[in-house]
């Protein structure tokens, strides 16, 4: 997905969200505000903006990992604290294969002729 990724020219498609879907526009924006306020959270932003960029990581999505990565040093995380979320991100997506490989084992036996 990476190679679809253009910091600038990117964000030129937001007009379409203002032209056609403003308010929705705006009622993202406080929100996103408000969750990523510098002051008045129980969770300190540089914390938080780990947490973004670990779920980023987590959904691939880039987009995220370049506004979170750069926001969560603006807050003061340091490069072992990136290393030390993209590793969380990991862990919780490999975990996340671990779990569901076991539902593929419970979901096959609908596919086994049943003893009696």
């Amino acid at each position: 997905m990476s190679e679809y990724f253009d910091r600038t020219a990117d964000k030129t498609y937001t007009k379409v969200y203002k032209a056609e879907t403003p308010d929705i526009l705006a009622a993202f924006a406080a929100f996103d505000q408000a969750v990523f306020a510098p002051e008045g959270r129980a969770i300190p932003l540089k914390y938080r903006e780990l947490i973004a960029l670990a779920v980023g990581i987590t959904t691939q999505c880039v987009y995220c990992i370049d506004g979170h990565s750069q926001n969560a040093v603006k807050a003061g995380a340091t490069e072992a604290e990136l290393a030390e979320a993209a590793w969380v991100a990991t862990a919780i997506r490999a975990g996340g294969g671990y779990a569901h490989g076991r539902l593929a084992f419970k979901l096959a036996d609908d596919a086994r002729p049943h003893q009696h």
